[in-house]
């Protein structure tokens, strides 16, 4: 109980800072706002042997990897933020209080989450103009799967941060593992047009499943599989990067 109020704490305090400068949030979203007009269009041949026979077909395909991605980068690049309060002492001087370190690490977390949700719901309102229309329960299906990859993946950039301490070799480790992710995950096109090989190594990359899962409930196949599959892979990943980064940043502030 005393986790849950202490994180309940810190969430709220991390809200409050976002909200003061919500800049931020809307500087996340200008890119693949800018990728989703000027990119998405070019998509429809692509993506025709795979059943865009429209553009309205095209963009329900591409939308939901861009949101993957989103939900990818928008958590791998939170450990900037850790490492600059470790360098202003906040992180030194909550350390004189009662709250759980365990709960300084979930509740920056959570803030990560909302973050990465309300530019996704941006992101999937600009798309509404160009035939993107998703049952409500299949959105907000979607919208899990999307905050359980947020969670993963900044917890990962938190656990990374605390081990690295350094901004430098943070944003290299980042970029190292951020990219081969993106690129195995079929966010810009599908795997379905890749060759045998790297869709047998994208199978092993737990983004890839989500970002199945997420199209199959774009375009309404509320049977497939992948959906299920997603879930499961996304909540698995999910609890052992915040049970990692959790052990690692108890352990850094004791």
């Amino acid at each position: 109980m005393k986790l849950l109020r202490d994180t309940w704490l810190i969430f709220q305090r991390h809200m409050l800072l976002m909200l003061r400068s919500p800049l931020w949030v809307v500087l996340g979203v200008a890119q693949p706002a800018v990728y989703l007009i000027l990119f998405a269009p070019l998509l429809k041949p692509a993506l025709a042997s795979v059943g865009a026979n429209t553009m309205s077909d095209a963009y329900k395909i591409y939308v939901p990897g861009m949101l993957i991605a989103l939900a990818l980068a928008g958590g791998l690049y939170v450990g900037f933020g850790l490492l600059g309060d470790l360098a202003n002492g906040v992180i030194e001087r909550s350390r004189v209080t009662t709250v759980s370190r365990v709960a300084l690490l979930l509740g920056r977390s959570l803030r990560d989450v909302v973050t990465v949700i309300v530019q996704c719901i941006i992101i999937t309102v600009l798309s509404l103009p160009f035939g993107v229309f998703v049952n409500i329960g299949s959105l907000l299906l979607g919208y899990a799967i999307l905050a359980l990859c947020a969670l993963s993946s900044a917890s990962i950039s938190y656990g990374i941060a605390i081990r690295v301490a350094n901004p430098s070799v943070l944003g290299q480790v980042v970029n190292n593992i951020a990219q081969p992710l993106m690129l195995l995950s079929g966010t810009l096109l599908p795997l379905a047009l890749a060759p045998l090989w790297l869709r047998t190594v994208a199978d092993f990359n737990p983004f890839n499943w989500a970002a199945k899962g997420l199209r199959a409930l774009f375009i309404g196949d509320t049977g497939n599989p992948a959906i299920w599959q997603s879930i499961v892979i996304a909540a698995g990943l999910m609890v052992v990067a915040v049970i990692w980064s959790a052990r690692t940043f108890s352990r850094s502030v004791r």
